[in-house]
């Protein structure tokens, strides 16, 4: 397969007159779909741009490579557009940007980021820029990037990274989405390394997988190691090299800068066993907030499958029972009927790891993988109630979400101190004490821990489970509204993030109502969008008019997320909109008591709620009083006939 194989002559457009950046993505879009390599143009777009909210894909000289993973991807390909008069794309050298190719990917399948790669070594070359920008139809466009791989892979192999000897140099190279820039960077790092005379060679951690892959014995020869990354890559194995961690982007634009701070001897030695990673690079230092909110959202995003996919077969058990007949069977709901109690117990198997998952990477992201036992046991401690007195566990001391968390940071920062504490034993030792002494001594220590402050977390526990079960009338209304309100601030964000993991806790402690509120308040911002969209139509332009009713199906499924390009195109008019729909949908939601033993689901979970018709009696209310506050709000974009 060739590059010409994925790029057609469909999705080519030459000396394009677009002004904007979102102008420039929707018609690369439309030439994607246009060449039929998409199924769901308005899904890769949400793609796309969450992509660029990450950081521009422009990578400078005029050159940006806009590319997103999506299932929405039917087979692999390429458009392109030239723009002569350039275009402000965010590029990092200030320049405009005049030449565009957008990479399309399926989530599976490696083969065609071997040869997109390809395609973005040939970009750093600018003689090879200058003609693309040049050429004056599709063929000729096409018959240059033919003829320049033919000349820089004659082979036509699969693995096109060469092969050398005697590197000076190592670098890993990794992006969020594993298309463009991490293969970008590893070229530019290689290129930089023959300029200055100092072989360099660079593994590419894509979405295909790593590729050439660094060796122990090269890793142990090497005078450095450069980690140009967005992502978390393999750290222990570069234990006591110079090390040097920075983005992606700098690797792609500031080669030379890095390879030569390696070569004076400017890199922090690394080791693989401190509380702090000693390579400090160009990273900025992070306050406490920001570290403790990375160490508790690694801990909840390992958590939520956990829960997600217990919840929602627990709930399913409860679903099957209610239409055997079995609903008023008091604590045996949900197990009664035989299939019910096989997919129940399924179910619940899965959410009993929820805590200590959540606790296990809490402390995994404090102290690395000698954190990970400690914080698991942590974990599981806390859901059992475990006491100095009562070691198998005390129904009255179960510290539940909160001893996790807890058990999660506390058990991190033992294995931290241990560290430090251990670090007088000779180096010959350093092989045993992340396998052996760390995992030991940390769970030892966080188990007394945990017996030792579980009654009294337990205590506070379950009086803040009492003390939502008996909220009066007002207070829970006004708790359903916020909850609501915060699913609609920010769609995924910290405070959605938030309000979604109190609910989740608050169904563990049987407090199936706060779920109620958090779910309809997520599903209310993108329901509320459609519904402005097919009655509201002067309010939206062409673009959002034509994937709006996308957004029916992505609000009913729960999915906040399909709202934010409208919210990013006008924030300060459909946040508040859908903020207003979000609330109103939770005040009624209390107003009905309804109650939800599901985390997730949408719709499709609807049966197993406490007062069903309310709820949807709520779900409608809620995206009616969004769609006209963005009918109120929002100016008018087009006249209508």
């Amino acid at each position: 397969m060739r590059i010409i194989d994925l790029l057609k002559k469909d999705a080519i457009k030459l000396n394009s007159i677009e002004a904007s950046k979102d102008k420039v993505i929707d018609e690369l879009i439309a030439l994607h779909k246009k060449a039929g390599n998409l199924a769901d143009a308005n899904e890769y777009k949400a793609a796309i741009l969450a992509r660029e909210d990450q950081g521009s894909t422009a990578i400078g000289e005029g050159i940006a490579v806009p590319h997103a993973k999506s299932a929405s991807v039917k087979r692999a390909g390429l458009s392109a557009m030239t723009v002569p008069s350039g275009i402000n794309y965010g590029a990092p050298d200030g320049k405009p940007t005049d030449i565009l190719f957008m990479i399309a990917a399926p989530p599976d399948g490696d083969l065609h980021l071997e040869i997109l790669s390809r395609l973005m070594v040939m970009l750093m070359e600018p003689d090879f820029c200058r003609a693309l920008r040049a050429a004056k139809t599709a063929d000729e466009f096409l018959s240059i990037i033919d003829k320049k791989e033919s000349e820089k892979y004659p082979d036509d192999t699969k693995n096109v990274t060469p092969k050398r000897d005697g590197y000076r140099i190592l670098a890993v190279t990794a992006c969020p989405t594993g298309i463009a820039h991490t293969y970008m960077a590893a070229e530019a790092l290689e290129k930089a390394g023959e300029r200055l005379g100092y072989p360099l060679k660079a593994e590419t951690n894509g979405s295909g997988g790593a590729k050439n892959v660094l060796t122990k014995k090269e890793i142990e020869e090497c005078d450095g190691i450069i980690i140009a990354a967005d992502k978390n890559v393999k750290m222990a194995r570069f234990d006591g090299k110079p090390v040097i961690k920075t983005s992606v982007s700098n690797g792609i634009n500031k080669p030379e800068e890095l390879i030569n701070k390696i070569i004076e001897g400017n890199a922090a030695i690394y080791h693989a066993d401190d509380a702090q990673d000693s390579s400090s690079g160009d990273d900025e230092k992070e306050g406490i907030g920001r570290q403790t909110y990375k160490h508790l959202m690694n801990g909840v995003s390992h958590m939520l499958p956990f829960v997600v996919g217990g919840g929602v077969l627990i709930a399913l058990g409860f679903l099957i029972d209610t239409f055997a007949g079995n609903a008023n069977v008091g604590g045996d709901f949900g197990s009664t009927n035989p299939i019910a109690a096989v997919i129940f117990w399924i179910g619940k198997a899965a959410f009993a790891f929820m805590l200590p998952i959540l606790a296990g990477y809490i402390a995994q992201s404090i102290a690395d993988r000698p954190g990970l036992l400690p914080g698991i046991v942590g974990g599981y401690l806390a859901t059992t109630g475990a006491t100095l007195s009562s070691p198998t566990g005390d129904d009255s001391a179960v510290s539940g979400f909160l001893g996790a968390l807890l058990a999660g940071f506390i058990a991190g920062f033992l294995v931290n101190i241990l560290k430090k504490a251990f670090d007088w034993l000779p180096k010959s030792m350093d092989g045993i004490k992340p396998v052996f002494i760390y995992p030991l001594l940390g769970t030892l220590l966080i188990g007394l821990f945990m017996l030792a402050i579980n009654p009294f977390v337990g205590y506070l526990n379950i009086g803040l489970s009492n003390g939502l079960s008996s909220l009066g009338e007002t207070s829970k209304i006004l708790l359903s509204i916020v909850l609501a309100a915060m699913m609609a601030i920010d769609m995924g964000g910290p405070f959605n993030k938030a309000a979604y993991v109190f609910g989740t806790a608050a169904i563990a402690d049987g407090n199936g109502w706060i779920m109620a509120a958090v779910m309809i308040g997520g599903m209310i911002p993108p329901i509320a969008i459609a519904l402005s969209t097919t009655f509201d139509k002067k309010k939206w332009n062409n673009e959002e008019l034509k994937n709006g009713p996308v957004n029916y199906l992505m609000g009913l499924c729960f999915i906040t997320e399909g709202a934010i390009p409208y919210a990013a195109a006008d924030p300060l008019r459909v946040i508040p909109s859908c903020m207003v729909g979000s609330a109103a949908a939770g005040l009624v939601t209390a107003l009905f008591s309804c109650s939800c033993p599901a985390p997730h689901g949408g719709i499709f979970v609807f049966a197993v709620v406490d007062n069903p018709l309310g709820y949807l009696i709520a779900l409608a209310a809620g995206s009616a009083v969004g769609a006209l506050m963005l009918s109120i709000l929002k100016r008018t974009k087009r006249k209508t006939a």
